[in-house]
């Protein structure tokens, strides 16, 4: 029917998503990346160990944000990202009728539609980057010369620069778009002031998180090219994970649908600026984050979602994908969006799967736990600083607890973290702090089972409180808050202590675990 065009298909799909992310703002707390993410808001730095701090700002913005306050934000946003990914393609000429297919696409992709969710650096990358390669596709339908071409190359600038504070991968979008005015149309562009100014801008919204590694020993650089990268080198595991990651993330039908557009863009590589453009941002972050997810065991398949944004804008301008591979592809993407959503939202997984639910690899349960936790944490914070008349200190097994820890204490309480690696908390709260504090409220959960002597010895146990968090009946996460008070000779945790302590066995690198936002913990 006439009525049922692609441009209404993806006004109603966007609604329909808007309204299951406004669902789940009332239902769920933060991840436990995005935790640490507000975190960054509490203790504001040019850069952290992971990323760069632009999501430290907006949090920072949003005011100590409760999860309902910041998901309402994310929804808006996630549900506006595909759609500038249709004003890109329009800008590289597509009439809306195809822009919306773009539209579509970008919405109904798993790893958009459900790992944007959250307040992470791949939602302001995402919203950047599709952004910039809006304005430069705009600028390139201008004559060099023009006011219109030079401000929509400043934006590119302003947009790639803060890209680039959202992670540090955005600099690959930077170097293609750079390459693009390598191409004969382009040239002339050169010889104008808007590229040059456009670099400037980037080079001084960078200069503080550079000034910040230079001043204090590159500690991002080292801690995502160093520490985290011991077991770094190529290998098939790594090959299996980065193409299982993608039929996961991507979904089967969506991505043979995205390799027939890559075929089609490779093809028109060379017919004219835009073209050059959409492919040189495809394949030149697309070969640099595969080739880093061939190498490092710590990669997550979500790492190569920049190179499929101009593909997805390509598709509006190609004949090479059919209406049923269209189709197959949005209702492959759509119906796993909807199965996240009720896995995510309901009791059913617990329910349906019976003994075979193993509610410590669940992350959905990441999301319900802290809420219950937070306030457990809460009260034992008051109830402590009643008894003592001092404030104690909150101290955790592992930095995804002591980010949700943080998040839910906002600035009441100090937080350190029991981490063998160095984290983000170790600058906020040094060990030698906390350490000396007469009372320290241990925090953990059933992910990390300990014991608090072992933990921090030399210390009395003064007090013990847990709480329960169910799902369809079943308890999917214990949160235990025990009371630790100085003896004597604290102040140093023995070599055997370090070996005893959970957060050993477990992977410590800030920021770990699977998916592009809420779900998307790892990023270049």
């Amino acid at each position: 029917m006439a009525f049922v065009t692609p441009l209404r298909w993806a006004v109603f799909v966007s609604i329909a998503l808007f309204a299951l992310r406004l669902q789940l703002a009332g239902h769920v707390g933060f991840g436990d990346a995005e935790a640490l993410y507000i975190c960054y808001g509490l203790h504001p730095q040019p850069a952290y160990l992971d990323h760069p701090g632009f999501v430290g700002q907006v949090a920072r913005w949003l005011g100590a944000p409760s999860p309902l306050k910041t998901h309402l934000l994310t929804a808006v946003l996630a549900t506006a990202v595909p759609w500038i990914g249709g004003l890109a393609a329009r800008a590289a000429g597509a009439p809306w009728s195809r822009a919306a297919r773009t539209v579509l696409a970008l919405a109904l992709a798993p790893e958009m539609a459900v790992g944007l969710f959250g307040l992470t650096p791949d939602l302001l990358m995402a919203t950047a980057w599709l952004g910039a390669l809006t304005l430069a596709l705009f600028a390139l339908s201008r004559p060099p010369s023009s006011f219109a071409a030079f401000a929509a190359t400043l934006g590119v600038g302003a947009l790639v620069g803060i890209a680039t504070l959202s992670k540090v991968s955005a600099l690959l979008l930077a170097l293609a778009l750079a390459a693009s005015l390598g191409f004969r149309a382009l040239r002339p562009r050169l010889r104008t002031f808007a590229p040059w100014a456009a670099a400037l801008l980037v080079l001084l919204l960078l200069a503080p998180v550079v000034l910040w590694e230079v001043q204090n020993g590159s500690p991002m650089l080292r801690h995502r090219l160093i520490t985290t990268q011991s077991q770094a080198g190529l290998s098939f595991r790594n090959l299996g994970a980065l193409l299982g990651g993608q039929l996961v993330y991507v979904s089967p039908v969506l991505l043979v649908a995205s390799g027939f557009v890559a075929v089609d863009l490779y093809r028109r590589r060379a017919e004219d600026a835009a073209s050059r453009l959409l492919w040189l941002c495809t394949v030149v972050p697309g070969v640099v984050l595969a080739a880093l997810c061939l190498w490092s065991k710590v990669a997550e398949p979500h790492w190569l979602a920049p190179a499929y944004l101009p593909l997805a804008i390509h598709a509006a301008r190609s004949e090479r994908v059919g209406p049923k591979l269209a189709v197959a592809s949005l209702v492959t993407g759509a119906a796993l969006t909807l199965l996240t959503w009720l896995w995510v939202a309901t009791e059913l997984p617990p329910r349906l799967l019976g003994g075979l639910y193993q509610p410590k690899y669940d992350l959905a349960n990441d999301l319900v736990a802290w809420g219950p936790g937070g306030r457990l944490l809460d009260d034992a914070v008051t109830r402590t600083a009643l008894e003592t008349h001092r404030l104690p200190v909150v101290v955790g097994p592992h930095w995804v607890v002591c980010a949700q820890a943080q998040a839910a204490l906002g600035n009441r309480a100090p937080v350190g973290c029991n981490t063998p690696q160095r984290d983000d908390f170790d600058r906020w709260y040094p060990r030698s702090r906390w350490l000396d504090a007469p009372v320290v409220l241990l925090v953990y959960d059933s992910r990390f089972p300990l014991d608090p002597k072992l933990e921090l010895p030399g210390r009395t146990v003064k007090s013990r409180s847990k709480v329960e968090v169910r799902r369809g009946g079943r308890v999917v996460r214990t949160i235990w808050v025990t009371r630790l008070d100085k003896t004597e000779g604290v102040g140093q945790l023995g070599a055997d202590t370090w070996g005893r302590s959970p957060a050993v066995r477990t992977r410590s690198s800030s920021a770990e675990g699977s998916g592009f936002g809420v779900v998307s913990n790892v990023s270049p």
